[in-house]
C-alpha cells in the first residue's frame, strides 16, 4: 500500500477518537477483535431493503427541515466562528435524539477571522464599492492607490504595465490563471493589492480562499462586483485616474475546529465513507454550498438508522469543516483511515436533483455504478454513470490516500445557485423536493456499497493516483495551490 501525505498541512488533531463507553459501544475497536478483515462478503444487496430505503428517503422531509433551522438559527458557518460551533453541537444533539451516536472529532488548523473591510473609491467619485476579502488576507494600514488594468493576471500581462509599483491591479472575471500564480506576478511587479471582477452579473459577490496552505497573504486581495467591476476598467482603458482606497481588519490565526463523525459498525470492518463539508462562507447561509450536502447526510443517517443500522460493510458518516479554506477537515480525516480497508468515499458537495453518478477516474467502479443505477428502475438516473475526476473539493484527499472516491452530478437551478458563496445563498433558494430526491438515490448507492460482496479494498499505488490526476489535466492547478504530493521526475 502507499499512502500520500499531503505537503504543507498545518493542522495537528486534538483527538481522534471518543473515549469510554460510548466508544466502546459503537466504535471500531471491538470490531477489530471480531472481525477477519480478509473473510469475503457472503451478503448481496437485498433489493427490497434498497426500495424501501429509497421509498422512505424520498417521503421524508426532515433533512429539509433540519436544514431549515440549521440556516435560520445560525446562517453562515464559517470556519471556527461561533456560529459554526454553535451549529456542530446541535447537529450532533440532533444526531443523538435520532439513536445515532456522533461524535466530535476536534483539530486545529490555519484559521481567519473576518473583520470589518473597506474598498471605497476615490476617484473620479467617492463612494463604499461592495467588496469581499479572500480568506488569509492580512490586515494593514488603510492606503490609497491608482487602479491598472492586469488583464488575466499572466506574467505577460503584468509585463506590459508601466510604472505598476504601489497600484492596485483590477483583475478580469474570466481569468483561468491560478491565484497563486497571479499573486506572485503581482508581488513581482510590485502592487500593493489586487481587485478581482466577479464573474456572476447581479451585484453578486464571490467569497474564496485566498491559500489553500492557510497563509497569509502577501497582498489584499478582494472580490468586487462585476458592474463596479466593469465600471473602474472602462474609466480605466479610457485613461482616467481611477484610485480606491483598501483597509483590510480581518487576520489570521490558528483555530480550533471540530469534523462530525457518525459510524455504523457493520460485521466487517470494510468501510464505506460518506462525506460532507459543514461549514460555509458568513455572507449569507450556506444553504447550497454546503447546506445540501450537510442535510442530505443527516437524512442519510436518519434513514439508515432506521431500515439499515446494520450490514456487512462499516458505514462512516463525517460532516467536514474547513473546506472552504482548503479541505482542511477532510485533510485531517483521510488520514486515520490508514490501515483500514475502505471501499469507497462518497462526496456530497452541492449535491442537487440527482442527475449522474460520477466514478471519477475509477474505472473499476463503473460496473458497479452501472448495476446500481439499474437497480433503482423507474428512478435510474438521466445521465447515468459518469466517469471523469475533477478537483477541489473533500474526495481529493482521500484519493491521495489511495481510496478510490465517488460523487454525484445533481441539478440546483440557475437561478438559485449564482447566489453560492454570498448573501443570498439562504434556505429559500433551496426547493423542499431536494434533499429528499437526492438522499434517496445517494442512501440506496451508500446501501448497495455497504452490502455487494467482491468490491476491491486495495488501496491505489502512488503511481497510479499520479496517473489519475495527469490524465484530466489536474496537475498544474493542485500543484498551484500546493496540493501535488508526488516526487518530481528524474532527469
Amino acid at each position: 500500500m502507499h499512502h500520500l501525505i499531503i505537503p504543507n498541512t498545518q493542522f495537528h488533531l486534538i483527538s481522534e477518537k471518543p473515549s469510554g463507553v460510548a466508544w466502546g459501544r459503537r466504535g471500531l475497536a471491538g470490531l477489530a477483535l471480531l472481525t477477519l478483515l480478509a473473510a469475503p462478503l457472503c451478503a448481496q444487496p437485498d433489493q427490497a431493503v434498497q426500495d424501501a430505503i429509497y421509498a422512505d428517503a424520498l417521503a421524508d422531509p426532515a433533512g429539509h427541515a433540519f436544514l431549515t433551522r440549521l440556516c435560520d438559527d445560525f446562517g453562515g458557518r464559517l470556519t471556527g466562528s461561533p456560529a459554526n460551533w454553535s451549529a456542530l453541537e446541535r447537529t450532533v444533539a440532533e444526531l443523538k435524539t435520532l439513536g445515532i451516536e456522533a461524535r466530535l472529532e476536534k483539530f486545529k488548523m490555519p484559521g481567519w477571522i473576518r473583520e470589518q473591510d473597506e474598498v471605497t473609491l476615490l476617484a473620479p467619485l467617492r463612494r463604499p464599492l461592495r467588496a469581499v476579502a479572500f480568506s488569509y488576507t492580512q490586515p494593514h494600514a488603510p492606503f490609497e492607490a491608482d487602479v491598472v488594468d492586469l488583464g488575466e493576471g499572466r506574467e505577460e500581462d503584468l509585463a506590459k504595465l508601466v510604472s505598476p509599483q504601489g497600484k492596485i491591479g483590477l483583475l478580469a472575471p474570466n481569468t483561468t490563471v491560478p491565484r497563486g500564480q497571479y499573486e506572485a506576478a503581482a508581488v513581482k511587479h510590485g502592487l500593493r493589492g489586487i481587485l478581482w471582477i466577479n464573474r456572476v452579473a447581479g451585484g453578486q459577490l464571490l467569497a474564496r480562499t485566498g491559500s489553500f496552505k492557510g497563509e497569509p497573504m502577501q497582498i489584499p486581495l478582494y472580490n468586487i462586483t462585476q458592474e463596479e467591476g466593469n465600471w473602474l476598467l472602462r474609466l480605466v482603458q479610457r485613461g482616467q485616474i481611477v484610485r480606491v482606497r483598501l483597509h483590510t481588519r480581518s487576520h489570521c490565526e490558528e483555530i480550533e475546529t471540530a469534523n462530525i463523525v457518525a459510524t455504523f459498525p457493520g460485521r466487517t470492518a470494510d468501510t464505506v465513507v460518506v462525506g460532507a463539508h459543514f461549514d460555509s462562507w458568513d455572507l449569507g447561509q450556506g444553504a447550497m454550498d454546503n447546506g445540501t450536502g450537510t442535510a442530505q447526510v443527516f437524512a442519510l443517517a436518519k434513514v439508515l438508522q432506521t431500515r439499515a443500522p446494520r450490514n456487512e460493510r462499516t458505514i462512516e458518516l463525517v460532516w467536514f469543516n474547513g473546506e472552504e479554506q482548503g479541505l482542511w477537515g477532510s485533510r485531517v480525516h483521510a488520514p486515520t483511515l490508514r490501515g483500514r480497508p475502505v471501499t469507497a468515499m462518497i462526496n456530497l458537495d452541492m449535491v442537487g436533483f440527482p442527475l449522474s453518478v460520477n466514478s471519477l477516474g475509477y474505472d473499476d467502479l463503473l460496473p458497479l455504478l452501472e448495476r446500481y443505477n439499474t437497480s433503482l428502475g423507474e428512478h435510474k438516473l438521466k445521465q447515468g454513470v459518469g466517469n471523469i475526476n475533477w478537483f477541489g473539493s473533500d474526495h481529493t484527499p482521500y484519493q491521495l490516500e489511495g481510496i478510490r472516491a465517488i460523487t454525484f452530478g445533481g441539478l440546483i437551478p440557475p437561478e438559485s445557485v449564482r447566489y453560492y458563496h454570498d448573501l443570498a445563498d439562504t434556505i429559500d433558494k433551496v426547493d423542499p423536493k431536494l434533499i429528499p430526491e437526492a438522499t434517496a438515490a445517494i442512501a440506496a448507492l451508500v446501501y448497495r456499497l455497504a452490502n455487494e460482496p467482491g468490491l476491491p479494498t486495495d488501496r491505489m499505488a502512488a503511481a497510479d493516483t499520479e496517473a489519475l490526476f495527469k490524465k484530466f489535466a489536474l496537475e498544474t492547478r493542485m500543484r498551484s495551490v500546493g496540493l501535488w504530493p508526488f516526487a518530481e521526475p528524474k532527469p
